[in-house]
């Protein structure tokens, strides 16, 4: 079961306690500043976690940190980042460069640009980006397609238009694609899509049913968007795969706030998600019960095997 948001800190705090050592944050940093395009928005929440635990740093590391943020923080390379992103959004990295996309994608031009886009190449035979395509089609039909899974249309367009560039820089996973290429593919009525002449049709021509774990994804992508803005929402979309990881890391960034990029760079993917998460009362009831089961098996296991024991050493002691 999802863990309230009082528990969920108070699970991160345990699990630093062992994660959050001064060897895994020196290990981690080096290996930020090794990387070509270097992700500042992961090295400062790493940082943060070390100077929120007292964990100093060593000082070659901590020089090194400064010359590499002098590098790349100038006034010229952060304004060619910023054109380079505004031409092509592939070229974006996770700073503030991001500012010249963030207006756009969050307006509903940005869907009906991207289905345009993409109805146009596949009627001149040109390869159709079906992530695009799909997360076009949940902003301009998100009033319809809420219906089947609750939640803001105004927030399932948000997080749509997060993905969409999430997509274009290349941070969506394996995993999502396939999601989204799903409900493309059987949760549109193709048939009657020529008949569409507005964003009031598409409910004519959209399942939701089909479209509704996709629906789940931006609409939760869209809460921690709205929690921890654009940046840290387009970081966290890498370590989504399907809906229940979004709504988990969307959970936590409601109870952590500022901290939750920090805490996912230092425990990982695996070790963040369970700290959102508690057996239910059932499940303990479920395993209390099956070792309730082996216990008495292995009492009456052992019985069985003393009674033959001792019929065997009557037998011995006869003969």
């Amino acid at each position: 079961m999802d863990r309230g948001a009082d528990s969920i800190d108070a699970a991160m705090e345990r699990a630093l306690a062992k994660e959050a050592t001064p060897e895994r944050i020196e290990t981690l940093l080096r290996t930020q500043l090794a990387e070509e395009d270097r992700n500042w928005l992961a090295i400062r929440a790493i940082e943060g976690v070390a100077a929120e635990r007292g964990l100093p740093l060593p000082p070659d590391l901590g020089a090194d940190l400064a010359a590499a943020w002098e590098q790349d923080s100038g006034f010229w390379a952060t304004a060619g980042g910023c054109l380079a992103c505004a031409y092509d959004p592939a070229e974006c990295t996770l700073s503030a460069e991001l500012l010249c996309q963030a207006p756009m994608v969050a307006t509903p031009l940005g869907d009906i640009a991207g289905v345009a886009k993409e109805g146009l190449a596949y009627s001149t035979g040109g390869e159709v980006d079906e992530i695009n395509l799909a997360l076009s089609l949940v902003g301009l039909g998100a009033v319809a397609l809420v219906v089947a899974t609750g939640g803001s249309s105004a927030t399932v367009k948000i997080g749509a238009s997060v993905a969409k560039l999430a997509r274009r820089m290349g941070l969506v996973s394996p995993r999502l694609g396939a999601l989204a290429s799903d409900a493309l593919r059987h949760g549109v009525d193709w048939a009657r899509v020529p008949s569409v002449r507005g964003a009031d049709d598409l409910a004519a021509v959209l399942r939701p049913d089909r479209f509704a774990p996709l629906v789940a994804v931006a609409s939760d992508l869209g809460r921690t968007s709205r929690t921890l803005g654009t940046t840290d929402a387009l970081h966290l979309l890498r370590y989504v795969d399907d809906a229940p990881d979004a709504r988990r890391i969307a959970n936590a960034a409601e109870a952590l706030g500022p901290k939750t990029v920090g805490r996912m760079e230092v425990l990982g993917k695996s070790r963040f998600l369970r700290a959102t998460v508690r057996l239910s009362n059932l499940t303990v009831q479920l395993f209390a019960g099956i070792i309730g089961l082996l216990l008495s098996a292995a009492s009456l296991l052992g019985s069985s095997l003393s009674s033959l024991a001792l019929r065997g050493l009557r037998r011995a002691a006869r003969g």
